[in-house]
């Protein structure tokens, strides 16, 4: 019995050994064939599941943004830098691994982050296998550090989880709206839009980096970073300080009589340019209204200007924008408005520049030798040209007038003479040489194209050559006004018109010192030095228009414009004055600009001219130009309300003459006694005063009005100027009765005929 029962479990065991090795070496083979299986795959699509499963990790594939490049002054003040802010990430999944985790985690970022909780909730419902949800863009590093601080308390932020930061840069703009027309802004992309920002974007522009993330041979997440490369810096020739006082006074303008006769800006645009003219560096440029740069669509700074309809034209009858407007603004429309608001009037908007374009004529004949500058013309208040009487501001007539004496009383008929010598091909082709018509390629982004509206040797008639001789019937843009006058009296010598000087890494090594160049010669240097003589007497002469631009203890060179707008007859004009110290060395060229000021008799070049004056006064000083004019009592308790030094750099000897800085006698200035002044010829010669005809000076008995305090003709009723008997607003100069203006050679405007009055 006892052997049986033992031979049966042997049998057993024998049995089940047979089936162990046959379950053996079925696992056996399954195992082989899923190694071969698993090599094939690896083999074949390894890297493709690699990626996938590395796709399911997004916080181990990581953007690192770049800087982008800084733009600063002449000086190296920053005027834009962007600095690291952070974007607040949310790891869904490992913030639901634990219930304890939500409620802390949430209150945290409600609290340091003032994030919308209710949002996160729902997203959370919606997207609970998420690793990677923004839920705040760019906080800065202070609220990032405090949070962090928070966090890594072992009471209060043990059940925070899921939460994490990503790098990001924030574009800002220390001075707020300083040069904020020249600096432009960047979008929400980082990408550069108006001014330097747009212009210069590549530059600026660097290249993000990235981190990746993968796993090793041991299941362990490794890492492979490729830095970003930042952008480089900008600088540019812009000083803050004089951009500053430029601005200043640009503002001042605007208080002064914002709200005059209608609501609104103190004028439709008044934007100003001071330029290096042996360079042509721009040392500031600024328009109003301005913006932050910081807050560029904020509204208030759209209060005041023109109100536009939705293609950006202007609303006719005229309105303004208020608040009311603003509410009921669309977004087409609203970005018109921002988009008027954001252009820079100094390069964007077209204008009939006015007699500032004066010199610019005088200069072609005396170059082209159609005349030789001591030529005599009579004025007798009009000149008939074509089918029409074409007027001079003086509706008495000047009499009998040089060249020079043209340009100081700023006489229409002596000009519109000196066009006829020259010709119409030779004036169109000097204009061409003076670039208008022509882009200056500022580097700055949106400067206006302008060969649409001056005409051609086909377009252009006789009326229009008379026109055109004084600033009107063609239009330019303020920085091809500026850059041309700087050729005028810099001996012939026309640069481009540039802002950038300098280009670094981001480390400051320099990559490009960009500088001045040299384009062309427009006229010679014996045409540049009379015109510079005659462009003197403006500001100098018994009848110079310009008189209110110099600046107390400086002698300035320059010439007033005022243009009559469209439609002619409007009684709207645009003002300005382009001058330039000190008078016998040209170092510093302004242009102010001031488009149809808020007031009743806009046709007043003081309006340019106080602002000139005001801007000069703080920025000659700063730039160590010496005063070299007596200082009067009146100049002296001016300068010392302003806290502006007053630099008296001479000083006497021991006879009482006068020696400059570096103790050498000064020579008496023209005009002194003994001495023959720009505008006084001396006796005998042709054009003195000996000489002239006796003007009609019936206009100096005429009443005051006492609301303006210009004489009224009791004839015409026209205004007029007490000191220099110039005819104010009163219609075209076109005599009445005339036909209509021709049409310019775009079919849309009609050509300029006429100007009103340079006044003081």
């Amino acid at each position: 019995m006892a052997g049986q029962k033992r031979g049966s479990v042997l049998k057993f065991t024998i049995k089940m050994q047979k089936k162990l090795v046959v379950l053996y070496l079925f696992v056996l083979a399954a195992f082989v064939g899923l190694s071969v299986r698993l090599f094939l795959i690896n083999r074949d699509n390894g890297e493709e599941y690699k990626k996938q499963v590395l796709s399911h990790q997004e916080y181990d594939s990581v953007t690192i943004p770049f800087k982008r490049g800084e733009i600063l002054d002449a000086n190296g003040t920053v005027l834009a830098v962007s600095n690291k802010v952070y974007n607040v990430i949310l790891d869904t999944k490992l913030l639901l691994r634990k219930e304890d985790y939500l409620e802390p985690t949430l209150s945290a970022l409600k609290r340091f982050f003032d994030i919308d909780t209710s949002a996160v909730r729902a997203y959370i419902a919606e997207h609970p296998d998420s690793s990677y949800y923004v839920m705040a863009k760019r906080v800065e590093y202070e609220k990032k550090a405090a949070f962090e601080e928070f966090c890594a308390d072992e009471e209060q932020g043990k059940n925070i989880r899921g939460v994490w930061f990503e790098d990001e840069y924030k574009r800002e703009y220390p001075n707020g709206s300083l040069a904020c027309d020249v600096i432009g802004f960047t979008t929400g992309d980082n990408a550069g839009t108006y001014g330097l920002e747009e212009y210069y974007n590549d530059t600026l522009s660097g290249i993000n980096g990235r981190q990746y993330g993968y796993l090793n041979d041991d299941s362990t997440l490794e890492r492979t970073t490729i830095a970003a490369r930042d952008g480089n810096n900008v600088q540019i020739t812009i000083d803050a300080n004089i951009q500053t006082i430029v601005e200043k006074y640009l503002k001042a303008f605007n208080e002064e009589y914002k709200d005059g006769v209608h609501p609104g800006n103190g004028a439709e645009n008044i934007g100003c340019i001071i330029m290096d003219p042996d360079t042509a560096n721009i040392l500031a440029m600024a328009s109003y209204p301005s913006f932050d740069l910081n807050d560029v669509r904020n509204t208030e700074n759209l209060l005041g200007m023109p109100l536009l309809d939705k293609d950006g034209k202007q609303v006719r009858p005229r309105e303004y924008v208020t608040e009311e407007a603003i509410e009921a603004m669309n977004d087409e429309v609203m970005y018109q408005h921002l988009n008027a608001l954001w252009k820079n009037f100094c390069i964007a908007d077209s204008y009939e520049p006015g007699s500032v374009a004066k010199p610019f004529t005088v200069a072609a004949a005396l170059e082209s030798g159609s005349i030789n500058g001591n030529e005599t013309y009579l004025c007798e208040g009009e000149l008939h040209v074509g089918d029409h009487d074409i007027k001079c501001h003086q509706k008495y007539g000047d009499g009998v007038l040089t060249v020079q004496q043209g340009i100081e009383r700023s006489c229409n008929v002596v000009l519109m003479n000196v066009a006829f010598a020259i010709g119409k091909d030779k004036f169109i082709d000097y204009q061409h040489i003076f670039n208008f018509g022509l882009r200056t390629n500022i580097d700055l982004a949106g400067e206006a194209r302008t060969d649409a509206v001056v005409f051609n040797k086909n377009t252009m008639g006789i009326t229009d050559l008379a026109t055109n001789s004084f600033g009107q019937g063609f239009n330019a843009t303020m920085i091809q006004m500026i850059t041309g006058f700087c050729s005028l009296i810099n001996g012939g010598n026309y640069y481009a018109p540039h802002l950038a000087s300098r280009i670094t890494t981001a480390d400051g090594a320099t990559i490009e010192n960009i500088e001045p160049r040299l384009l062309k010669q427009t006229i010679s240097q014996s045409t540049s030095d009379t015109v510079k003589e005659f462009c003197n007497t403006v500001v100098t002469g018994e009848f110079g228009t310009g008189k209110t631009a110099r600046p107390a203890g400086y002698m300035i060179g320059g010439k007033t414009g005022t243009a009559e707008t469209l439609p002619r007859g409007n009684n709207e004009y645009v003002v300005s004055f382009m001058g330039y110290a000190p008078a016998d060395d040209p170092q510093v060229v302004i242009y102010v600009v001031v488009d149809r000021p808020n007031v009743a008799i806009q046709d007043n070049a003081r309006y340019a001219t106080k602002v000139v004056r005001n801007i000069l006064t703080e920025v000659l000083p700063y730039l160590n130009i010496f005063m070299t004019e007596e200082l009067s009592d009146k100049e002296r308790e001016e300068l010392e309300q302003l806290q502006i030094q007053i630099r008296q750099p001479q000083t006497t000897d021991e006879e009482g003459e006068e020696l400059d800085e570096e103790g050498n006698p000064i020579p008496p200035k023209e005009g002194q006694e003994g001495e023959t002044g720009e505008g006084a010829p001396a006796e005998g010669e042709e054009g003195g005063e000996e000489e002239q005809p006796k003007v009609n000076e019936e206009w100096k008995n005429f009443p005051v009005d006492p609301a303006t305090g210009y004489l009224v003709d009791p004839t015409t009723g026209n205004y007029m100027d007490p000191q220099l008997g110039t005819v104010m607003s009163g219609g075209s100069l076109l005599g009445e009765g005339t036909e209509e203006a021709p049409e310019s050679v775009t079919g849309e405007e009609p050509a300029g005929e006429g100007e009103s009055e340079e006044t003081e």
